[in-house]
């Protein structure tokens, strides 16, 4: 067995050091979702917690490991005999973001139904991880058929098999522990809810921290079991604490005051639903049990709330992370109640804990501490701040002779926008918007594998062997198959795709009232490829030329940011933007083959810019997009009485649709209007 890293060894983190050790105390609280940028340490803190978790008492041969004072009733393995238990080391199964859902929840055991004729059942990730810690490292890449069945078992705490002819329910009762780079996508609301906790983490900007931080790690990389021999004291006291902590959590006693403060907290930032609630009531009260206390207080509950609710409180992407402090502090004043006198901390793992004598322990100031004291918060500048919008700064003159940039324009609300998809049935990154052929979804049919076989279809399996038994002399109840007659599973479900935005940002789309209005409807279609796990780049158009806003990536607050701060003014060089997209296409082809493109042009299709002649080199460039089959949607921002309807024409010419940003809205009376008349003329064309 490999060698981890020291919890006690990591240098600062506080905050993140105490979500992980208030869950090793409260497993309740329901895990911690740790966000920052790469090479922060997210993955050696979480994957050092596990040594530190007390024994976990398991019924002998159990796959599903029973507690053996109260076995699972319906366990697979059962019913267990009242005999004697054993303990094992508390686990860490690590869910890899490409694993299959077989390998999630379990599956079939293959060779045995085909050898023997039995259902056995073959435990999955989720069973493992049953009494232990479930971590997912780039949680946030994970795919959704995965995360679905991550919610289920979340919220049952137990996982359902009905697969292949077998029904199976086990337990599973875990802590979640997830890390992500949040520029790498945001997280499903739903499954960001279930994380307990979260934290926000960043590399120290404090030269001597860093200085300890390497120091530290290369003395590990050169004698990993020097090192951890070195710490080995602090790791048994650290240990012993969370293990008397866990004993006095019982004890805990969460007065009427403290329950008032925390419910006017959640009302006060309007999160959804009542587990914020029940997580900031359960990690205040971790954090009594933490300072060897038996009552809550207010400091509790503040520090409760700056770890449960910043990923609670947005209500899209594009809202900034964390709290306001002046508010919550406010907050809590205003519903403060008579508190009580605070108890001295007892002696022992509370008073001579590993933070007490022992250097870099949680208690320690020093380079190697990380746990404030009890009752202390983290400092304002240690509490990422809710991010401000900056000003929009005064823009450089336009290339065109008496047309000047215009300032930014804010954007108008998002909206609920109509599902805009690829034709055809691809083979993208699994994603929600076109269909594809994936490894995960809905089974279509069987084919004969090409290659390696990957998902086996049982039943057509068994079918191609059945009419050949007797010739293959059968004997007994097994089956005789051979690899002719192996069938894979062709599954259909829903691909990721690369939403590529081309805006105008010219003098005829400057006005202020139509800015906003396209502003509002990029947001929505970016908001829209967020939840359908797309990649997304911008592309923005004006005076003499076009630029690579945002290069594609599967950040669409970043798209947001650079959207926000869009000037407009000059010339409409649409045969420049058209052209700029297609580069950034051919680029993206050469990386991810299999990722298709859906190109979003929005524009009132006027082209006055870029050439002798802008309008035929605007035809010339969407032209190219057609011939390589690129699917495009226009959005016609033209408005007015008289219109000349230029992005038609375009979307012509592209090979493409064409919406106004009324149709654009999915509840649009005009959309609807159009989709049905387009049905009726389908429907008459099929007739003729």
């Amino acid at each position: 067995m490999s060698i981890r890293y020291p919890f006690t060894a990591v240098v600062g983190m506080d905050d993140l050091r105490l979500a992980l050790l208030l869950n090793a105390v409260s497993p309740a609280v329901g895990g911690v979702l740790v966000r920052g940028e790469k090479g922060t340490a997210k993955s050696t803190a979480v994957r050092a917690l596990a040594d530190l978790l007390p024994a976990v008492p398991v019924v002998p041969g159990c796959r599903f490991s029973c507690d053996p004072g109260a076995p699972d009733p319906g366990c697979p393995d059962g019913p267990h005999d009242d005999g004697p238990g054993a303990e094992r080391a508390a686990r860490m199964v690590e869910l890899p973001v490409g694993a299959s859902e077989d390998r999630l929840v379990g599956a079939l055991d293959i060779e045995r139904a085909l050898a023997e004729g039995v259902k056995a059942f073959e435990p999955g990730l989720l069973a493992d991880a049953h009494r232990g810690i479930l971590y997912v490292d780039e949680v946030n890449l994970l795919h959704d058929h995965l995360i679905d069945l991550l919610l289920d078992a979340a919220a049952m705490g137990s996982s359902y098999v009905e697969r292949e002819g077998v029904s199976v329910r086990h337990a599973a009762r875990f802590l979640l522990v997830g890390t992500m780079n949040p520029e790498e996508g945001e997280l499903r609301p739903q499954l960001l809810d279930r994380f307990g906790l979260t934290v926000e983490v960043a590399a120290s900007r404090e030269p001597e921290q860093r200085v300890e931080v390497v120091r530290r790690r290369l003395a590990f990389e050169d004698d990993p079991a020097a090192f951890a021999a070195r710490w080995a004291d602090e790791e048994t006291a650290l240990r012993g604490r969370i293990a008397a902590a866990r004993d006095l959590l019982p004890r805990v006693a969460l007065g009427d005051a403290v329950l008032l403060q925390i419910a006017a907290t959640c009302a006060a930032f309007e999160v959804d639903g009542m587990r914020a609630d029940i997580v900031m009531a359960r990690t205040a009260s971790a954090l009594a049990a933490w300072a060897g206390r038996t009552d809550v207080t207010s400091d509790d509950v503040r520090q409760a709330a700056l770890l449960a609710l910043p990923h609670r409180r947005r209500r899209s992407p594009f809202d900034a992370p964390g709290l306001d402090e002046e508010k919550l502090d406010e907050t809590l004043e205003r519903f403060k109640g008579e508190e009580p006198d605070e108890d001295p901390e007892p002696d022992g793992p509370g008073d001579g804990g590993p933070g007490d004598d022992g250097p870099g322990g949680p208690g320690d100031g020093g380079p190697g501490g990380g746990i404030p004291p009890q009752g202390e918060g983290p400092a304002p500048e240690d509490v990422p701040a809710p991010e401000e919008t900056p000003e929009p700064a005064p823009a450089p003159q336009g290339s065109h002779p008496g047309a000047g940039e215009r300032a930014a324009v804010k954007a108008a609300e998002p909206f609920r926008t109509k599902v805009l998809s690829v034709p055809g049935l691809g083979e993208g990154a699994a994603g929600r918007r076109s269909r594809a052929r994936t490894e995960h979804g809905r089974t279509t049919g069987s084919v004969r594998p090409r290659g390696a076989l990957t998902k086996l279809h049982l039943a057509a399996t068994v079918q191609a062997a059945a009419p050949h038994q007797k010739a293959r002399g059968r004997t007994g109840t097994g089956l005789v198959v051979r690899r002719d007659d192996l069938r894979q599973a062709t599954r259909e479900g829903r691909e990721g795709n690369l939403v590529l935005f081309a805006v105008d940002a010219s003098g005829s789309m400057a006005a202020r009232q139509r800015m906003s209005a396209v502003k509002g409807a990029v947001l929505s279609l970016l908001l829209d490829a967020y939840q359908r796990r797309d990649k997304v780049g911008l592309i923005t158009f004006r005076g003499r030329d076009a630029e690579v806003a945002l290069p594609p990536t599967s950040s669409v607050d970043a798209a947001a940011a650079r959207l926000e701060k869009l000037p407009t003014g000059g010339r409409t060089p649409l045969s420049a933007g058209l052209l700029k997209a297609h580069d950034v296409l051919r680029v993206e082809r050469l990386r991810d083959p299999s990722r298709r493109p859906l190109l979003v042009v929005v524009t009132d299709g006027r082209a006055t810019g870029g050439g002798a002649d802008p309008v035929a080199l605007a035809a010339r460039a969407a032209r190219l997009h057609a011939a390589e089959g690129t699917a495009s949607v226009v959005v016609d921002c033209e408005t007015g009485p008289v219109r000349l309807g230029l992005a038609r024409e375009l979307a012509r010419e592209l090979g493409g649709t064409a919406v106004t940003l009324d149709e654009l809205r999915a509840d649009s009376i005009a959309g609807l209007v159009r989709d049905v008349q387009g049905n009726r003329n389908t429907t008459a064309r099929r007739a003729a």
